[in-house]
């Protein structure tokens, strides 16, 4: 699986690319190994290599030469609205009410997300690398969360 994530990860990010893995870089016994955490990190491709924490991601995933470690991230391309990024789903978040997507993971295949709040999750995407780009189309497809005008009254998606 690791080589085939890998595989994938290079046919897609460039070299200029800043990679985001929303959570749970690695799981079970190896990700305690830190020499081969380490030559899995090696092998990420990217100008840039972001970490948004995971409940997975202990101490030895966080200390990885990262550019960046963080529970929640907004991230901007210039080209379209903010992403707010965080392993876990929320009901909402900084600029939702401006056309922020949320992006999560955490939940696997238990929920694909909703119109503004979609799940990232390799698993739920072909164990392929997705750019803001896909992930725009697929919150078009997606319903608008049930609960969203209970916390966000007025607001449009």
């Amino acid at each position: 699986m690791d080589a085939v994530l890998i595989e994938n990860l290079s046919a897609k990010v460039g070299p200029k690319d800043a990679l985001w893995i929303v959570g749970d870089f690695a799981f079970g016994q190896k990700a305690k190994d830190r020499n081969w955490l380490t030559r899995l990190f090696a092998k990420l491709p990217g100008a840039e290599q972001h970490l948004i924490i995971g409940n997975h991601d202990g101490e030895a995933t966080q200390q990885l030469p990262w550019t960046s470690v963080t529970h929640l991230a907004e991230v901007a391309d210039g080209k379209g609205p903010h992403s707010v990024l965080c392993h876990y789903p929320m009901i909402t978040w900084h600029r939702a009410r401006k056309g922020a997507l949320h992006l999560f993971g955490h939940v696997h295949d238990q929920w694909m997300g909703s119109r503004n709040a979609v799940n990232v999750g390799v698993d739920v995407w072909g164990y392929v690398p997705i750019t803001i780009r896909d992930i725009e189309q697929r919150a078009k497809a997606l319903p608008e969360n049930k609960h969203w005008q209970d916390v966000e009254h007025n607001a449009e998606l």
